[in-house]
């Protein structure tokens, strides 16, 4: 016997069309336009948590840059005498530090123009 497969069919499609929620147009009730619109966000959003993290840590570099430049230092510099020192933080850390405890960042520098 055929057993009808109208339910997992339907359920595919409001799956889809739950997740287009909040889009304009078709985009949010035409399944075929809200199946392409939505593979195309969620591509989207995988790529931006990707990007994501290479914009934080680019960021970071600039900040820690600017906040070594008047301790006569250059970025690759200071990161090179950081590592010389076995200074173990890493730039979230240290861009944190820059900004929200200049004085624990000036100790920092001091071991590092020390090595």
């Amino acid at each position: 016997m055929r057993v009808p497969g109208g339910v997992k069919h339907a359920r595919k499609r409001r799956k889809v069309l739950d997740m287009t929620k909040g889009y304009k147009g078709k985009r949010k009730n035409c399944y075929r336009i809200a199946k392409q619109s939505l593979l195309k966000a969620l591509r989207h959003h995988f790529v931006s948590r990707k990007l994501r993290k290479r914009e934080f840590r680019r960021l970071w570099i600039i900040r820690i840059g600017a906040a070594v430049r008047p301790y006569g230092f250059n970025y690759s510099r200071f990161m090179g005498a950081l590592r010389r020192a076995g200074v173990g933080l890493n730039r979230k850390v240290l861009a944190e530090l820059a900004i929200r405890d200049p004085q624990a960042f000036e100790k920092v520098v001091e071991v590092a123009k020390s090595a």
